[in-house]
């Protein structure tokens, strides 16, 4: 972000370009690649979808400054992961540059994920002081309009417009995150387009996980044929943008990226690292993991299930050992049609709408079309 002028820590100079041919993902790998923490879950908007139904609070039990430099010492001992800031909204919280500085220290790949309407002239000046390599911005809507109604309250897109322009005259890095929904689902082209017009470096979508507030909206839920048309679309848009483009929460789209690679006689590539790296669907609990605001260790924001408590025990020691993720890791143990697939090394499915679907994080991702090889007649 989702994170520019050091060369040390630039990950899309760095890391963007190692191409590499596609091959099975390993069950037992469990490199750390990213760190989701919610420093805090204060929020100055009311978004529609929220997962962590955030609102201005306040919370209490948040990490304080010291607690959350020995998880970032912790989090250092498993290598040089990108940690995203997020929230809630990260800009709230008093300590944030401090936190940031810190972990750039630490030589973490340190980003952000703000929503834009508190960035000034002089935030994203210390945005870059402490290191901050790229911030990402959800626009949710290609008009004032939808994106205000989605994010629960008016000025929430001319807010996001200007502090993008503020990151872009500091020189920082911007990604534009888009969640889809029934709403915007005819939006997308145009949400896309203005990221480009805007300079933005990247264009991620996500599919919308009922969890939090988004469970209220659920009836918004794109259906799996649109899904797959969706991700089709945004596959085909690879050589018509200048934007990198990635798909998260949507694990599909590493099973289309295969199918329209083999279709069009090119071998699939896919970038291993930085921010916009493609490798492979789900990374819940794999090479991703989300850390709460009270510092509980979860799969992803949307899969709601403990694996550990950092105030209680490292997170170096939580990563490795967690049952949780060491089940996760083990791809043959995918229920119904996730486990029958010959896809699952690079799908998976997203486990956190199998768990709000069944209460079972190994069922079958329930918002998908495809009937595996093995399961035809």
């Amino acid at each position: 972000m989702k994170p520019n002028k050091s060369e040390e820590f630039n990950p899309l100079k760095n890391h963007s370009n190692h191409i590499q041919k596609s091959k099975s993902s390993d069950s037992n790998d469990s490199k750390l690649r990213l760190v989701a923490w919610e420093i805090t879950r204060n929020c100055n908007l009311e978004c529609v979808h929220c997962r962590a139904a955030a609102t201005k609070g306040p919370y209490t039990g948040e990490l304080d400054t010291k607690t959350g430099f020995d998880l970032l010492d912790q989090i250092a001992e498993l290598g040089e992961p990108i940690v995203i800031l997020t929230g809630g909204e990260p800009l709230l919280r008093r300590d944030i540059f401090e936190i940031a500085k810190y972990g750039t220290k630490k030589n973490l790949r340190m980003v952000m994920a703000p929503n834009g309407t508190l960035i000034t002239e002089k935030i994203a000046e210390r945005l870059v002081d402490s290191g901050i390599k790229r911030i990402s911005i959800s626009l949710d809507g290609a008009s004032k309009d939808s994106h205000d109604k989605f994010r629960g309250v008016k000025g929430a897109f001319d807010g996001a417009l200007s502090g993008i322009r503020h990151a872009k005259n500091a020189g920082i890095e911007f990604q534009i995150n888009t969640t889809i929904t029934k709403t915007n689902l005819d939006q997308i082209p145009a949400i896309q387009q203005l990221a480009v017009d805007l300079g933005a470096v990247a264009h991620h979508i996500f599919l919308l996980v009922p969890t939090g507030r988004g469970k209220y909206i659920v009836d918004q839920e794109i259906t799996s044929t649109e899904y797959e048309e969706s991700l089709n679309w945004f596959y085909d848009q690879k050589e018509k943008t200048p934007l990198q483009l990635k798909a998260t929460c949507a694990p599909h789209y590493y099973r289309i990226l295969r199918q329209r690679a083999k279709e069009d006689g090119k071998t699939v590539t896919f970038q291993t690292h930085g921010l916009d790296a493609v490798t492979r669907g789900c990374l819940g609990g794999t090479g991703f993991c989300f850390i709460s605001h009270r510092g509980i260790v979860q799969p992803c924001g949307f899969l709601d299930v403990n694996c550990g408590d950092v105030t209680r025990e490292s997170f170096a020691k939580i990563w490795k050992n967690s049952k949780v993720f060491q089940q996760l890791r083990n791809f043959n143990e995918l229920k119904g049609k996730c486990g029958a697939c010959e896809y699952k090394k690079v799908c998976g499915g997203c486990r956190a709408r199998a768990y709000e679907a069944t209460g079972d994080y190994m069922a079958e991702e329930p918002l998908c079309s495809y009937l595996p090889q093995m399961l035809r007649a």
